[in-house]
């Protein structure tokens, strides 16, 4: 992308919900996803030209605010995100996002954007994608045990990218369950409720785990899991949560994005620090294999990175550009004379009487 005159990037381009909403049913939710995950792909394959860190996390009592920083050469992109899993009883989200795309060269924002459907959307896509990679062949059946703001992003991606065709559903709030097989059974899904974990496992090749606590908990203990499955487990996602008995990670081959940030809020949190993992964009550079076995168990520990909205922010500069999907805000000054700032201020404050 050509640097623009400062004049023009001072205006900076910003999708709210409501123009988001539009896109992605303009696009079609599935091919939303397929198009994203191509991206997320295609940054993946390219990790080592990236600058990353870790998430810088403030946590309280109720919950996590988290800043999600990555650069490659040309474009640095964050995330601001929340964690409050006590906030839906008062009517809140339990995660809330929005983005800011800049380029490198000026340090201009080039796009802000709403990130609260726009990560549902990424988190989708990556999961999927990592299935494409490590799901046994012929999977048609996840179990998805967490019936949550997540649940029909993961199931229309896993669809997308890997033909599921049938959900069996899980939460411990019936009404969560409710809600995710309305809405699944509504754009095509076979969809079983059921009443326990343990039986929504039931002949699925694939199981997603995304509950909200963050707590230790065992939504998925040993006994559940048999050869040959894939785990898409994305609800560990700071220090003191996981999802999954320890067994369970003993047993599996595990897949992760950034392991210094997998290593302190993932699963592999219950591990020894030196536990061998595999790094997913090797996965996907074809430098090591993924499944290599119907056997083996693979445990894809999802705290999600970076470089996925990174994926998703550039994605959606691409889409937008030029287009009435999103609004030009007055956010930068923009003084005739970059040095003048006061001079701008000055005249711009009303006439003296």
């Amino acid at each position: 992308m050509s640097i623009l005159e400062p004049s023009a990037l001072a205006h900076v381009p910003f999708v709210s919900v409501e123009n988001m909403m539009r896109l992605v049913n303009d696009v079609g939710v599935e091919a939303f996803i397929g198009e994203l995950a191509e991206y997320i792909e295609n940054d993946f394959k390219r990790w080592p030209e990236f600058d990353k860190i870790a998430r810088v996390a403030s946590h309280s009592r109720d919950g996590v605010i988290e800043l999600m920083p990555v650069a490659d050469a040309d474009y640095y992109g964050f995330k601001y995100v929340n964690g409050h899993p006590n906030n839906v009883r008062d009517g809140y989200q339990t995660v809330t996002a929005f983005g800011v795309f800049s380029s490198v060269a000026t340090g201009y924002p080039l796009l802000l954007t709403e990130m609260t459907m726009l990560t549902a959307l990424r988190t989708a896509a990556t999961s999927a994608l990592v299935g494409r990679y490590l799901a046994p062949a012929g999977a048609d059946t996840m179990a998805l045990i967490g019936n949550g703001a997540q649940c029909e992003f993961q199931a229309l991606a896993f669809r997308t990218i890997c033909g599921i065709e049938t959900v069996r559903l899980y939460d411990i709030d019936p009404a969560a369950t409710a809600k995710a097989a309305e809405n699944l059974k509504a754009v095509g899904f076979n969809v079983t409720a059921c009443e326990t974990a343990e039986a929504a496992v039931e002949g699925a090749q694939i199981i997603t785990t995304c509950t909200a606590d963050k707590q230790y908990a065992t939504i998925l203990t040993d006994n559940m899991v048999g050869a040959g499955i894939h785990i898409n487990a994305i609800g560990g996602d700071c220090p003191g949560k996981t999802e999954l008995q320890r067994d369970i990670l003993l047993r599996s081959d595990i897949f992760v994005e950034f392991p210094p940030q997998t290593r302190v809020e993932g699963e592999i949190q219950q591990l020894d620090e030196d536990h061998s993992v595999t790094e997913l964009w090797q996965v996907m550079r074809g430098e090591v294999g993924g499944r290599t076995s119907d056997a083996q168990i693979t445990l894809f520990d999802s705290v999600g990175f970076a470089i996925e909205d990174f994926s998703a922010l550039r994605f959606l500069l691409e889409k937008t550009a030029d287009t009435d999907y999103c609004v030009k805000l007055d956010l930068l000054a923009d003084p005739d004379d970059p040095r003048d700032l006061f001079g701008m201020l000055r005249r711009a404050a009303p006439e003296a009487a």
